[in-house]
């Protein structure tokens, strides 16, 4: 949920109220989020996303980060902070000792009823247009994942749907499949 101001703010001022808060803040064209604690579910589908996950990427040289974590973009004149559920990062040079600065090659967020616009709308044009090659958005309401494919800064196919009983097939990491019956398992619907 956006918290409320009158102007954009610039990344400077952001991080000065940032210092002073004791919530997770993600940061957007200049609009501060407020990270709301995530559900029991929330986390539920993230760990068990996280398994298959990292399974696959053992002896591969790319890394799965998990929130509370900083991914900056920086732009040439904006510079935009989020905490992505689960990134995968592939390039390594953007890691400093606190956050990674660049763009993961897939990003996953779980929605939440206080996220669903912002993962739909704000998130997705800001990994659209930074570099991020594959989107993937959970819906623990209806039991599946989309996943968004982007090239160049543009969506570059229609987004692939997957529901609770199918197989997910990245189109990024060819290799990558997960048994979403496995990661709806034991997840209550939120009401």
């Amino acid at each position: 949920m956006p918290l409320p101001q009158h102007n954009k703010l610039t990344y400077d001022e952001f991080l000065e109220i940032d210092k002073k808060s004791d919530k997770q803040l993600e940061f957007i064209e200049g609009v501060i989020y407020d990270m709301s604690s995530p559900s029991t579910i929330h986390q539920d589908i993230i760990l068990n996303l996280s398994y298959p996950i990292q399974t696959y990427l053992k002896g591969k040289k790319c890394k799965l980060m998990v929130s509370p974590y900083d991914i900056i973009f920086k732009g040439e004149d904006e510079i935009n902070r989020v905490q992505p559920d689960l990134s995968i990062i592939c390039n390594k040079e953007g890691f400093t000792k606190n956050n990674y600065i660049g763009a993961p090659t897939l990003v996953i967020e779980v929605l939440s009823p206080s996220t669903t616009s912002k993962d739909y709308i704000q998130k997705m044009n800001l990994y659209m247009k930074n570099g991020v090659k594959e989107y993937w958005i959970v819906s623990p309401k209806n039991r599946d994942i989309h996943i968004f494919n982007f090239e160049s800064g543009q969506l570059k196919n229609q987004p692939i749907s997957f529901r609770e009983n199918e197989l997910l097939l990245s189109n990024v990491f060819e290799d990558l499949k997960i048994n979403l019956k496995d990661v709806f398992e034991n997840v209550e619907n939120e009401n």
